[in-house]
């Protein structure tokens, strides 16, 4: 379901008005997404469901093939099976957290300590059955508080992003991310690669000891100006950081295989929304 053009249009004007002008200084770096209006996240929301689920109902419930676990929400929320501790945040019960902190009640499957569902096979089993509809109803109809969990996550990857650098290049990890900011489509990549690959500091999410998560997409930034170069660098380095992930995975999960939807997610960054 793709942002009607209004909200696109009114993400480029709010945006542009929050995020451009000169960048912080790299010691006072501000979160991308710290005054965003219900107009932007919307849009922004809307974004990422298109970006995750193609825009549809049913991709809000999927399991992925070579995954050991579903994937739920617009922004494909991770969600263990008992007995699978994954190397990857378990997001989903976060966010069924953050919803009951802001009083928003989700329906009873959601609640469960695990994932009720064991295996791929009984999930698609299963697609139709009243727990999945009635929890893809809830998620369709309540794309608002998704997005603004997704926008928290990025707030909070900040602060966490640049302390975990090495000392000698956190300056520069601050001031590509100022760069990157300026930009109205550089602000939704910032929040919206949190949520697609982690921040980057968690140290069971990487191969062979290389990350793939906004701290490496930062460090592997080439020297650009502020703005749309900064966004596009952006967009170049997290193809390079998730190819790096691709050689560097476990043969049997073939992550390959996701190769190219990965690199067109990163080359929405690179284009003015």
């Amino acid at each position: 379901m793709q942002a009607p053009p209004f909200a696109a249009l009114a993400l480029v004007a709010l945006l542009t008005a929050t995020s451009c002008g000169p960048a912080p200084a790299s010691s006072d770096v501000q979160p991308a997404a710290s005054n965003l209006s219900a107009a932007q996240k919307q849009a922004i929301g809307r974004k990422i469901w298109q970006n995750e689920c193609g825009g549809t109902v049913d991709g809000l419930t999927t399991w992925n093939v070579g995954e050991e676990f579903p994937s739920l929400g617009i922004g494909h929320f991770i969600w263990y099976p008992a007995g699978f501790n994954g190397r990857f945040n378990e997001t989903w019960p976060q966010f069924v957290s953050f919803a009951g902190k802001q009083g928003v009640k989700l329906p009873a499957v959601a609640y469960a300590k695990d994932c009720p569902w064991q295996t791929k096979a009984q999930f698609q089993q299963q697609f139709r059955g009243a727990q999945m509809n009635e929890l893809r109803t809830w998620l369709s109809r309540n794309v608002g508080i998704q997005t603004d969990f997704i926008i928290a996550r990025s707030r909070a990857a900040v602060p966490k992003t640049i302390a975990a650098a090495p000392a000698a290049s956190r300056a520069r990890v601050k001031a590509n991310y100022d760069k990157v900011a300026t930009t109205s489509n550089g602000t939704y990549a910032l929040i919206d690669y949190v949520n697609f690959k982690g921040d980057g500091t968690k140290a069971s999410e990487r191969y062979n000891g290389q990350g793939w998560g906004l701290l490496q997409v930062l460090e592997g930034m080439k020297d650009v100006p502020a703005g749309q170069a900064a966004a596009a660098e952006f967009a170049a380095s997290a193809k390079r950081a998730l190819d790096r992930r691709i050689a560097n995975s476990p043969k049997d999960r073939g992550e390959s295989r996701w190769r190219e939807g990965w690199h067109n997610r990163c080359n929405t960054y690179a284009r003015p929304l």
